[in-house]
């Protein structure tokens, strides 16, 4: 469905994106995370056409980019961090203008929209100002929108940020449920948990990948490598003692401690008299890991 060879991307000096390589299959949920500046949006934006690499080979839906950009355009959608829904017209008006900006016909126009509205559990609020909408709300109408056109592949740049916990557990049931119609997705995300619920997982850093695989095997690799201790039992000759051997961070009350691949519990009991408690690995965990 994608495939990306030795991909670079440049503004002026600045390296966004260096020989970024990706075989993406049709089917499933990929997310690219990443700190900000990672490079995420700028491959999203070179996926989806709409800018130029600086060199590299890019196949979408068996369309080469950039040559061929304005005709993969119809078989995407493609939603930004600030997708410009017109707040003066209703939900059934917005999705009614893209309709009529993808040219679909009025004839089939209702067969289109209502089922959109159904799975996008906007049916009741079609009659409502789009300025009027929730933030989740404005995210659904948003995503619902790049739909009407009946796209193969999903393009989409951070859709849940900025959206309550209850709307964004309802994105995804929707993006769930658009990939079991067939659709694609590629998404970048703000929040590490997330990833949990993609089929893939590309990490970014600093226009590179670090790591790229299921979020299950990626974990993997962090396995009996992860645990945590109470703050209250480490003093700074201990935890100057791990920062040799460990990734150490703080969440809540507990020291947070990514063993490093050549040490094991045992060898880190040895140095220093405290009690682990086994973690099991986050994707977040396998980031930290990567990056350092």
């Amino acid at each position: 469905m994608i495939t990306i060879n030795n991909l670079i991307k440049k503004f002026n000096d600045t390296i966004a994106l260096n020989g970024i390589d990706l075989n993406i299959e049709a089917g499933k949920i990929y997310g690219v995370i990443g700190p900000d500046g990672a490079g995420k949006t700028t491959l999203l934006r070179i996926i989806a056409g709409l800018l130029k690499p600086t060199t590299g080979n890019i196949n979408v839906l068996g369309f080469k980019l950039p040559e061929q950009s304005e005709e993969l355009k119809e078989q995407i959608g493609y939603m930004p961090q600030k997708f410009s829904l017109y707040t003066d017209l209703t939900v059934y008006e917005n999705l009614k203008f893209f309709a009529d900006i993808y040219g679909i016909e009025k004839s089939i126009l209702e067969e289109r929209i209502k089922p959109l509205l159904h799975m996008s559990r906007l049916s009741a609020f079609s009659s409502r100002l789009a300025g009027d909408l929730s933030g989740g709300m404005k995210q659904k109408l948003a995503l619902t929108c790049t739909l009407i056109h009946r796209p193969k592949l999903l393009i989409l740049d951070e859709p849940t940020t900025g959206v309550d916990p209850v709307s964004r557990r309802e994105l995804w049931e929707i993006l769930q449920s658009i990939v079991a119609e067939g659709v694609s997705i590629i998404l970048t995300t703000a929040y590490m948990d997330e990833a949990e619920w993609c089929g893939d997982v590309i990490m970014l850093y600093k226009g590179k990948i670090v790591r790229k695989g299921s979020p299950d095997l990626l974990k993997q690799e962090l396995k009996e490598k992860v645990c945590e201790a109470k703050i209250d039992d480490l003093n700074e000759e201990k935890i100057d003692i791990l920062r040799n051997s460990a990734i150490i961070k703080i969440i809540r009350d507990r020291y947070r401690i990514i063993i490093n691949q050549n040490f094991n519990f045992e060898q880190i009991k040895s140095k220093i008299d405290i009690n682990f408690i086994k973690a099991e690995p986050t994707i977040e965990d396998v980031f930290i890991n990567a990056i350092n």
